[in-house]
């Protein structure tokens, strides 16, 4: 961030306490800390609890977990539930928070959860050009490995056994 997202003042690095170097507005007088963006990404399980839902899209030929951006006004659980609606057609049955990371080549902070859906009677939308039920051990080999999707799920089935 290089100037007031309030006034468009060229910012200053100054001293914030413990914070150490802060962007500053002098016109403001206030200290404009970095935004980012925040999302979920879930890694979605059957109602017996046994396979796993990847998901392709935007054209790219890897499988990841489903995910979408945080909206204004919006909790991360009501994100949760309306993405895994918008792109798969399934309703959220339970759910547990797993983890969290920041995704550097997008700016935003990625929580992670684990759902039990109510059906494996995925539909499709627009934003999802393919999904597949797989084993567990099937999602390890098929998800993109070394991606943040892989990563997550990795930690998840760790804090299983």
């Amino acid at each position: 961030m290089k100037y007031c997202s309030e006034c468009g003042t060229k910012l200053i690095l100054k001293e914030c306490d413990i914070d150490g170097l802060v962007p500053y507005c002098p016109t403001c007088k206030q200290f404009r800390f970095p935004m980012f963006n925040s999302a979920i990404s879930t890694i979605i399980f059957n109602p017996t609890k046994d396979k796993i839902l990847l998901i392709k899209q935007y054209g790219k030929d890897f499988n990841v977990l489903v995910a979408g951006y945080i909206t204004k006004g919006e909790n991360a659980k009501e994100t949760l539930i309306r993405e895994i609606k918008e792109e798969v057609s399934l309703n959220v049955m339970e759910y547990t928070y797993n983890d969290n990371e920041y995704y550097q080549p997008s700016n935003t902070l990625m929580h992670n959860y684990a759902v039990v859906v109510d059906s494996e009677d995925f539909k499709l939308t627009n934003e999802v050009d393919e999904a597949h039920w797989y084993s567990i051990e099937e999602a390890r080999k098929e998800i993109k490995q070394g991606s943040l999707a892989h990563s997550f799920l990795e930690r998840y089935l760790k804090k299983q056994q």
